[in-house]
């Protein structure tokens, strides 16, 4: 079972969450190509190792956070507001 801190109620339960995505992705400019926003929408990486992603807690205060997430070992190192900053 994975715990997930949340900066508002504190250690829950993953399946209190959902996956909200990548929180590395720069949304492209307000001029951007067709070409620039399906790159943007459509190629991902597949990261090995720490990565940044958005969650939502969705059964819980119903705030969105950020978390650092090893993505080979799962271990969730911090966790901050989604427009925080994940210092560890």
């Amino acid at each position: 079972m994975l715990l997930i801190k949340c900066p508002w109620c504190g250690e829950r339960d993953m399946v209190e969450f959902t996956h909200g995505g990548d929180a590395t992705k720069v949304y492209p400019k307000d001029d951007a190509t067709p070409r620039e926003w399906h790159k943007f929408v459509y190629l991902r990486d597949n990261p090995r190792g720490e990565h940044d992603e958005y969650w939502h807690h969705v059964a819980g205060c119903r705030q969105w956070l950020k978390l650092r997430r090893d993505t080979t070992t799962h271990d969730i190192l911090a966790t901050a507001p989604a427009d925080g900053d994940l210092d560890l």
